[in-house]
């Protein structure tokens, strides 16, 4: 057999070196590369209603000087949550960065200038955290919500609405910034900090917009960045099925990036304006109606070169962007810590060269970093607590990445393939991957059973034992898997039956009642050669070792339910098979009744009389898959090929060939039926070559009778 050489980069998702994603088992694409899909994600971002307030020019004018003009300029659009969620199974917080197989990207500190207008350089948004909403909302709204519109130090967004969407043109100058306040804190809550809870503001951002001039000092963007980057994070974790942050920031990132359900433009001026997100503003004509996560992540599992736009913005119109933004921009390839209160999350641009137009080189190692909480705790000063975070933002500046223009990219694309997961999604199917699989231990039992040990030492002998009893076992407990029980001890294999073993039957899984026909799943040649299967469900089984002689193998009276089967062994000189007990269930098959007490049943076996010693017949039992099933009580016997030795057994399980009709005889299956036994029939005498068969009567789903296994193939009997 020809064995080509193994490509890991197309059989293993990765990484296949763990050292930069160390979190992978926590990570979404485990579950989804397990099968287990989580759908899309609740995105919570709140500006539909934002249109519904009414901002007077004094008010317009305050929301300009705090750094939101540009901000309160961006309306609604439409999010698409399967990209999103596609885009969230990409991200990895270990580097803060999409792992595309194209290579890393991110949103960065320039894409937040220019998509939102936001500054990303000023002074770290940080302060004081509240567990408490009465205090801070009297000293700077003027009026304290009541209980029901709280959580802790949250505010309801709708109660912010209720009463301070509206300003009165002639209100003091305390009423309007108290409105403004209020707006602000609606805004950044709804956009650019909108929360899980789905409809609640942290009140700790109020003092911030306390002076209107301070608070346009302030680095919004790089908040903003730092909540999303931590909202990424968490929703990229396979226990997460929510996200939030400015969803609208990563949708428009996306669509000016990749070519992945980006929708179509509507050219006309509203959409050469700044900032750039309002080229996406409008309605979308590109259809998204049956488009769902696993259509956005095949697509991103087969992201091409020619399907990514490193350079977006170059093709603007600069004279469009302020001055104070564009002045600004250097700091987006600033590699430091972005800071929003208690979040701090670190910027990472000489991951995303070819962003900056730069060639991508091998970037080193990220620094771990813990990513803090905000206490419970009210009145708590986050300064004090995050001071290394706050050192690195204020020496942003010497921090600039630059490129290199010897670097050979393919070097790092070598690396990054060893250290990237390269698929989210398998590139076939669980089933097709458990058949190929299946198929795979299936060829290697196969060669370990017929692998000639002649002329191997005791060591090769015993690896070679030991490939054949592993494939087995993998194989074990699969319905239509050969098994080729092994020699193990007794005791083990009663412990490993015992208790409750339930297999549904490979056809429709749904049970025939008992007038139903019965029904047989027609297998062919090609598949499965010289083996026929029949599946047969039962509740319990039960296997127990009887220390003892046994006197005969006894069918007791059965109902057409069944409950339980016990199967005892004999660990004595003879060894036979006794089923006791009566209530069986049996899935699509009905066993008829002897018509009296003790008929018994002597297979393959010298059957003695009155508690006589039981001699085995010598039939080459080592070599008679039969006999192996009856000595070992195995669960599931599948595809076993019966020996020359079971064609001796099987025609010596009738000794009169006239107790069954021709009919009954034929090959069929679904006409295979062993005749009724009376009382007077039931109990057969040894003689010295074999022993006699009583046949049961099985209704509904006839069972083959021994004779025609012999001929035709062994009978597949999953328990």
């Amino acid at each position: 057999m020809e064995v080509g050489a193994v490509d890991l980069y197309a059989t293993n998702p990765g990484p296949i070196d763990g050292s930069v994603l160390y979190d992978q088992d926590k990570h979404v694409s485990t579950a989804v590369w397990e099968g287990q899909e989580r759908g899309a994600l609740r995105c919570h971002e709140h500006t539909s209603k934002l249109d519904q307030w009414t901002l007077n020019p004094k008010q317009i004018e305050l929301v300009e000087k705090a750094g939101f003009g540009y901000l309160r300029s961006i309306p609604a659009i439409s999010l698409d949550n399967p990209l999103i969620s596609a885009l969230v199974e990409r991200w990895r917080r270990e580097t803060n960065t999409f792992h595309l197989n194209v290579g890393e990207m991110t949103v960065t500190l320039k894409d937040v200038a220019l998509l939102l207008g936001l500054a990303i350089d000023g002074d770290p948004v940080i302060g004081i955290t509240h567990t408490t909403c009465i205090s801070v909302c009297e000293k700077y709204l003027g009026r304290a919500p009541e209980s029901g519109y709280t959580s802790g130090g949250m505010v309801k967004l709708s109660w912010l609405k209720e009463f301070f969407s509206f300003c009165p043109d002639d209100a003091s100058k305390e009423v309007i910034e108290q409105h403004t306040r209020a707006y602000l804190l609606y805004l950044v809550g709804s956009t650019i900090f909108s929360t899980t809870t789905g409809n609640k503001v942290p009140v700790m951002y109020l003092p911030l917009f306390e002076n209107f001039e301070r608070c346009g000092r302030y680095a919004w963007g790089a908040a903003a960045l730092a909540f999303l980057y931590r909202a990424l994070g968490n929703a990229s974790l396979k226990t997460q099925s929510t996200i939030s942050g400015c969803l609208t920031l990563l949708q428009c990132w996306s669509c000016f990036h990749l070519n992945i359900g980006r929708p179509k433009l509507n050219q006309d001026l509203m959409h050469d304006r700044f900032p750039f997100v309002l080229r996406w503003k409008g309605k979308q004509s590109s259809p998204t109606a049956n488009r769902d996560v696993v259509f956005y992540r095949k697509a991103l599992d087969s992201l091409k070169p020619c399907d990514v736009e490193w350079l977006p913005y170059r093709n603007m119109d600069s004279m469009m962007i302020p001055e104070h933004i564009k002045s600004t921009l250097i700091i987006g390839r600033s590699k430091t810590m972005l800071i929003c209160f208690d979040k701090a999350e670190r910027h990472l641009p000489n991951r995303c060269l070819r962003q900056y137009g730069m060639l991508q080189s091998i970037p080193e190692d990220v620094e771990r970093w813990e990513r803090k909480s905000r206490g419970v705790d009210g009145g708590v000063d986050l300064s004090g607590k995050m001071e290394a975070e706050l050192n690195e933002w204020m020496d942003r500046r010497l921090h600039i990445v630059d490129g290199d223009e010897g670097v050979d990219e393919s070097e790092y694309m070598q690396w990054y393939l060893n250290i990237t997961r390269k698929f989210i999604g398998r590139p076939i199917s669980l089933s097709s991957e458990f058949q190929r699989t299946n198929a795979g231990l299936r060829d290697i039992a196969h060669i370990a059973d017929t692998f000639s040990t002649k002329g191997l030492d005791p060591q090769q002998i015993e690896s070679i034992s030991r490939i054949r009893y592993i494939a087995h076992e993998c194989l074990r407990d699969q319905i239509g898997g050969p098994v080729i029980i092994p020699d193990i001890p007794q005791e083990e294999l009663g412990k490993r039956v015992r208790g409750k073993e339930r297999v549904r039957r490979k056809g429709s899984g749904k049970r025939l009642r008992k007038d139903d026909a019965a029904q047989y799943n027609a297998v062919s040649e090609d598949e499965q050669p010289q083996f026929f299967s029949a599946t047969i469900e039962v509740e319990q089984l039960h296997i127990s070792h009887l220390d003892g002689e046994v006197d005969r193998s006894q069918f007791n009276q059965v109902d057409s339910e069944v409950g339980h089967v016990q199967l005892i062994h004999a660990n004595a000189d003879g060894e036979n098979l006794r089923l006791c007990d009566a209530n069986i269930e049996v899935d699509q098959s009905g066993l008829a009744y002897a018509d009296g007490e003790g008929s018994n049943v002597a297979p393959n076996h010298e059957a003695a009389k009155g508690g006589q010693e039981i001699k085995e017949e010598p039939n080459h039992a080592e070599e008679n898959p039969v006999n192996r099933v009856l000595h070992h009580a195995t669960l599931e016997i599948v595809n076993t090929k019966p020996s020359d030795a079971t064609a001796e057994v099987n025609h010596a399980l009738v000794d009169d060939p006239n107790d069954i009709s021709s009919q009954q005889r034929s090959n069929g299956v679904g006409n295979s039926r062993l005749p009724h036994v009376d009382s007077e029939s039931a109990v057969t005498e040894p003689s010295s070559s074999s022993a006699k068969a009583v046949a049961m009567e099985v209704t509904q789903h006839s069972l083959e009778a021994h004779e025609d296994l012999a001929q035709k193939g062994d009978c597949t009997v999953a328990v």
